[in-house]
């Protein structure tokens, strides 16, 4: 009872016309840049967190979460209409929405993406609701070598599970580990500084965000202009009938019962229950003929779980401080711009705040079907937009927005050099989730190995405390080795079983 009165005192605040309007202005932004390939939301909130430092963190964390859901819906437009996921995460919906939209039902499949969304980001955050404070008084109960071993894990799970290549994402997450000690570390010492003057406080995460997200994607899209994008299929008013009703209430529950859980787990994201909730919808389907050719049920459940992901994003955000995607990696920088740890305590020291940004979820939320229905053929327009104007004025308000951090013209050299860094990533096919995760994560989790150490007298035995610590360590061993356990015990094991 106590957590539904925070919630209700939560909805007071976010319920005033200032309030009211950032969340609109953040859901609006969210959805254009979810439209818009190339453009995701870990990008846009990069891009807008110097512009919102004046705004207060109440203000700037609504808009934020506004934007992470809008981003969410919006990317299953591009994907409907031009077959061209914006994000990552509708990639899965593109291979049933675009059959649906060339064979005339362009206006069924947004309307059953815009929908499934709702249900799903409303079902998913009353979850948010309910598992966060039990994850809260779990965490609190966790000492310092918990906490190292959960970093530990987090490193591990982005790195071995994201992306093609383990090397690669292990090469991201040294990358950002290495941004992360630049400056002066807790004894006193400088590191990696090079006699710069300006290196001494370490490289602002904002600065750093805004580099690789923002200014490494226009450089790589401007890299690719002579690509021509697909043509724009032409769409009317969203509508669903009974029968799209009937056939798509079922994948949006199945689709939230899989998309909340992967994630809250890091490196889970959205990608992998769209793939599981495709797959589990074209096995259930009494319309199996229609897969590949534009079956309903093959956006309904995938729009369903990529939603659902977004609200279970927060919770280990929220409860633990860690970040299971990029654009919760860049929330988490946010809140440490206006000094605020998110972790067990921040329950307890920032209640209001927190009970006010879930609160802005349920708005948002039906915000977002308000302005998904209604408007789906404005934001079509949005596709026709020039590439070079576009990502011109990216470059332009990034550089303004990194100046504004310290105002020192040192920010620019650096925005330019982690610019090309990213580009490079990019064009290497590393990964940028471990970077963001090892330079947020990496101060902390050598401030948890420092107080474990310094507890057991410098003895290596203190980084293992509870069982907590050893099951993780565990699952981090199981990680490492699953390659060699698949090569050479499940593999084996499968042979046998076939040949016998």
């Amino acid at each position: 009872m106590e957590n539904l009165g925070n919630l209700i005192e939560g909805f007071g605040h976010v319920l005033t016309p200032m309030n009211l309007l950032i969340a609109l202005l953040g859901v609006t932004i969210g959805t254009a840049v979810g439209v818009l390939p190339g453009i995701g939301p870990a990008m846009t909130v990069a891009l807008l967190l110097p512009v919102t430092y004046n705004l207060g963190p109440t203000q700037s964390l609504i808009m934020f979460a506004g934007i992470f859901y809008g981003g969410m819906y919006g990317g299953s437009t591009t994907s409907i209409l031009l077959n061209t996921p914006g994000e990552s995460s509708s990639v899965v919906t593109a291979i049933e929405g675009n059959k649906m939209a060339k064979a005339g039902r362009a206006a069924q499949a947004l309307a059953t993406a815009a929908i499934g969304s709702f249900v799903a980001g409303t079902i998913a955050t009353v979850l948010l609701v309910v598992v966060t404070p039990p994850v809260v008084q779990f965490a609190i109960s966790l000492g310092a070598p918990d906490y190292f071993a959960v970093m530990l894990l987090a490193f591990v799970a982005v790195t071995a599970i994201l992306g093609a290549s383990r090397v690669r994402g292990f090469a991201s997450l040294l990358i950002g580990l290495t941004i992360g000690v630049i400056g002066v570390d807790q004894t006193g010492q400088q590191r990696l500084t090079f006699g710069i003057p300006q290196l001494i406080d370490g490289i602002d995460v904002v600065v750093v965000a805004v580099g690789i997200f923002a200014v490494g994607e226009a450089l790589w899209i401007a890299a690719h202009l002579r690509r021509k994008s697909g043509e724009v299929i032409p769409v009317g008013q969203p509508w669903m009938g009974k029968e799209d009703w009937k056939r798509s209430w079922k994948p949006w529950l199945r689709g939230t019962a899989l998309g909340f859980p992967f994630g809250a787990v890091p490196a889970g994201g959205a990608e992998i229950p769209t793939f599981l909730s495709y797959i589990t919808e074209k096995k259930l389907s009494k319309h199996k003929e229609e897969f590949g050719r534009g079956a309903i049920e093959g956006v309904a459940g995938p729009e369903a779980a990529n939603n659902a992901s977004a609200a279970g994003t927060l919770v280990p955000m929220l409860a633990i401080g860690l970040p299971t995607n990029a654009t919760a990696a860049v929330m988490l920088a946010a809140f440490e711009q206006f000094g605020i740890q998110p972790g067990p305590l921040l329950f307890t020291r920032e209640s209001t705040l927190v009970w006010t940004l879930i609160a802005s979820l349920f708005i948002g939320n039906l915000l977002l079907l308000v302005l998904n229905l209604p408007l789906a053929p404005a934001w079509a327009r949005l596709l026709r937009i020039p590439r070079p104007y576009l990502y011109a004025g990216i470059i332009f308000f990034a550089s303004m927005g990194a100046y504004a951090v310290n105002a020192q013209p040192f920010d620019l050299f650096l925005l330019l050099a982690l610019g090309l860094l990213g580009f490079g990533m990019r064009r290497f096919g590393l990964p940028i989730l471990p970077l963001i995760v090892g330079l947020i994560l990496g101060p902390h989790a050598e401030l948890q190995g420092r107080r474990a150490l310094q507890l057991s007298g410098g003895e290596l035995h203190g980084l293992i405390g509870g069982w907590v610590s050893m099951l993780i360590y565990a699952s981090i061993l199981v990680v490492l080795l699953w390659p060699l356990i698949g090569r050479f015990v499940v593999r084996p094991l499968r042979g046998r079983l076939v040949t016998g």
